[in-house]
């Protein structure tokens, strides 16, 4: 494992862990040049999941994309990165168990809003909003009403 510090190519494993979940191990390694320490995960190779984009093409399903955009809308909220990565893996497990080879952006940008709905609202707002295009205030405060049941 290359050193993301010193692109040095050996390191020793100091720490190895099952993730909650059982579906990825994570290794706190130390690099044998530098000393300095960083995190890798190993994951089960899975069969490719294509993405059905709005526009009709298809792209590769990207973990880290998904990662991303949840942690742009969980910004300065006080949701734990460990919760992030748990509604990651919880939603790419859901995908593999249910979808063999294809499944439309729609269905999991629903499911990302099913999950921040749940733990933060703001969160879930900021990701409707750019999940479903908000055009002006009034898509913003509509969303809001219908959290508060009105």
């Amino acid at each position: 494992m290359r050193c993301p510090y010193c692109n040095e190519y050996e390191s020793r494993v100091v720490d190895s862990r099952a993730s909650e979940d059982g579906s990825c191990i994570r290794r706190r390694r130390e690099c044998n040049s530098c000393k300095r320490r960083f995190t890798t995960y190993e994951r089960i190779e899975e069969r490719p999941l294509l993405v059905i984009k709005n526009g009709g093409n298809r792209e590769q399903f990207n973990r880290e994309k998904l990662l991303n955009g949840i942690t742009k809308a969980c910004e300065k909220r006080s949701i734990s990165m460990e919760e992030i990565e748990n509604i990651v893996a919880d939603i790419e497990r859901e995908l593999r168990d249910h979808y063999d080879r294809e499944v439309s952006s729609k269905i999991i940008g629903e499911m990302v809003m099913d999950r921040l709905k749940e733990i933060d609202e703001v969160a879930y707002v900021r990701f409707a909003s750019v999940y479903r295009k908000f055009a002006d205030l009034d898509s913003f405060i509509k969303t809001i009403e219908q959290m508060k049941g009105k």
